[in-house]
């Protein structure tokens, strides 16, 4: 038995299909993987993202502690509750994490990482801690639940009192507000608006039910993976890790070079690696013979080389298969793939695929 976040028993009472993820005990469906995949992309679902770790960064040297430690720039978050999303590198510039940072105030940052990366992570923070004013400590005490789709801030809002009704109020994408203890986010992982939600521990299993009662109906892991990828978001351990660098995982635009002088962990070998030619990038594809891209596919490009695929699924809303792959940087429109010993043809694209609701490919 692994670890069981505080909607677990909702779980049960909802009918999931439990699996291990990550040494957490997690819904992977609750009947319908494609349904709960239509739901989010029409309607709004809730996904249980209790294993995330957040992690709560304090002290005088909180912000320079996080400019070094991130290859975005704190600097840019200056209003309480905006947010930031970022790669924590390692000094060879490979991806350790790819995270959120809220900012709370100058002396206190909140940090949300994944799940499966949480012990060393939490490692690596500690030790680049160690030359700052700064304390890094998890923190325990919220559940988190996602809700996502064309109506679930309306839906969900139905549900807050009317003090987090009001401060939710016209909040920005990448905002957070925090209220009678709801940590609300306008954040997401489908490529729908909606909030993710920090919930005191001992409340999770009453907010759970006000949500059902508002017609937010549960969706599992599955769900989630077909959603994030079909908008394009990558999934740590598959789209990126710590031997491949942000410049070739389609997250270049994570990384804040200004101002010159901070030298955040794995600037210089980014800078090296710009210098010499970035060798690959992470691209779409949508598959054009029949098959289904599954990840660690070769990727046949013709007259350039060879690259493989990260990810890849069926797509509930193109009704087509889907993936990102990492190829030559010379890459054209087209490739092929090998699967099962045949070589199939497949369209390159932007690795974006559906943003609410609408098809981009």
């Amino acid at each position: 038995m692994g670890k069981q976040t505080p909607f677990f028993d909702c779980h049960n009472q909802a009918g999931a299909k439990i699996v291990d993820f990550g040494g957490w005990d997690m819904p992977l469906h609750y009947g319908s993987q494609v349904d709960e995949h239509h739901q989010v992309r029409q309607d709004a679902g809730m996904f249980d993202v209790s294993h995330m770790t957040t992690v709560e960064v304090k002290g005088d040297d909180a912000k320079a502690y996080l400019q070094k430690l991130l290859a975005n720039d704190v600097a840019k978050l200056t209003v309480s509750g905006k947010a930031l999303y970022s790669g924590m590198l390692n000094e060879k510039g490979g991806v350790i994490d790819d995270l959120i940072v809220y900012y709370i105030n100058d002396t206190h940052y909140r940090v949300v990482v994944n799940a499966s990366t949480r012990e060393k992570d939490l490692a690596w923070m500690e030790k680049q801690a160690s030359a700052y004013s700064v304390t890094v400590t998890e923190n325990n005490d919220f559940a988190m639940l996602a809700v996502q789709g064309p109506k679930a801030i309306e839906k969900t809002n139905q549900v807050l009192s009317s003090a987090q009704q009001q401060a939710v109020e016209g909040l920005g994408v990448f905002v957070a507000a925090d209220s009678e203890g709801y940590f609300i986010a306008r954040t997401g992982y489908t490529g729908e608006d909606g909030y993710e939600i920090m919930v005191p521990a001992d409340q999770a299993a009453t907010f759970w039910n006000k949500l059902i009662e508002a017609g937010v109906k549960p969706c599992g892991l599955g769900a989630r993976d077909t959603l994030r990828l079909e908008a394009g978001m990558n999934l740590y351990g598959n789209d990126m890790d710590e031997t491949i660098s942000p410049l070739e995982a389609n997250m270049g635009w994570t990384i804040a070079w200004e101002p010159q002088d901070r030298d955040f962990i794995g600037r210089s070998a980014l800078v090296a690696e710009k210098e010499a030619g970035v060798a690959n990038k992470l691209v779409g594809l949508v598959l054009e013979g029949k098959g289904v891209i599954r990840a660690h596919m070769k990727v046949i490009i013709d007259g350039v080389g060879e690259g493989e695929t990260t990810s890849g699924t069926m797509s509930p809303t193109l009704k087509k298969s889907i993936g990102m792959a990492r190829v030559p940087k010379a890459t054209g429109e087209q490739v092929m793939l090998e699967i099962r010993g045949k070589q199939v043809p497949a369209k390159v694209v932007k690795p974006c695929f559906v943003r609410k609701g609408e098809a981009l490919v």
